[in-house]
């Protein structure tokens, strides 16, 4: 879902990095020094995921795990996914340069709402099932507000990319279900593996 240079508005870029540097001022605010490994291995995930194109009609798809570092960074996604995108934009000439802000804002916004909508369920003493829910929960709605982002930075460049926008967020149908699934299992493995990790965004600034 990265969208590429010379597509966008100069407003709907500038917007987008606006909002966007907002985003990481607070997730930068108050980061402690023995949070930034766990960031680090969330961003290269982020990295790594997205670098697996499956074309799928005249676009293509790909894992995104933004709901999984939502659900562990809370606001520090912000960070951490500009971090990954702007290596990808760097090294592979995904996205790119001035579409950074953007494309920031469309993985990491879903991100920090699905923590704000399920990040509950990541708390010590939740429930298997209810811990379950959450996690599936936010890996799905992750990748689908992050679709409904690209289509309506598209829209709101032009009319004319309506059509595209619907597509984006048509094609991702079976990602969300993947995702959802995928972050799950992840949460379940750190949880019982090093259920410390899952405490990062809980913890006070």
């Amino acid at each position: 879902m990265h969208i590429s240079e010379g597509i966008l508005s100069p407003a709907v870029l500038i917007g987008g990095a606006a909002i966007t540097a907002a985003g990481v001022a607070v997730g930068m605010r108050g980061l402690d020094q023995k949070e930034i490994p766990s960031i680090g291995i969330l961003s290269a995930a982020f990295f790594v995921a997205s670098l697996i194109h499956v074309p799928a009609g005249p676009v293509s798809v790909h894992l995104i795990l933004n709901g999984l570092v939502g659900l562990i960074l809370g606001w520090k996604a912000f960070p951490a996914i500009l971090v990954g995108l702007a290596l990808q934009a760097l090294l592979f000439q995904f996205g790119g340069i001035t579409t950074l802000g953007v494309n920031t804002l469309n993985m990491a916004l879903p991100a920090v709402v699905c923590y704000c909508l399920f990040g509950w369920g990541t708390r010590s003493g939740t429930g298997r099932y209810a811990f379950i829910f959450a996690a599936f929960a936010s890996g799905f709605c992750a990748v689908l507000m992050a679709g409904i982002l690209v289509g309506l930075s598209l829209y709101l460049t032009g009319e004319a990319f309506l059509p595209a926008a619907k597509l984006v967020v048509a094609a991702h149908l079976p990602v969300m279900f993947v995702e959802g699934i995928l972050t799950a299992a992840c949460a379940l493995f750190l949880r019982k593996v090093r259920p410390e990790i899952l405490e990062v965004a809980h913890a006070p600034d």
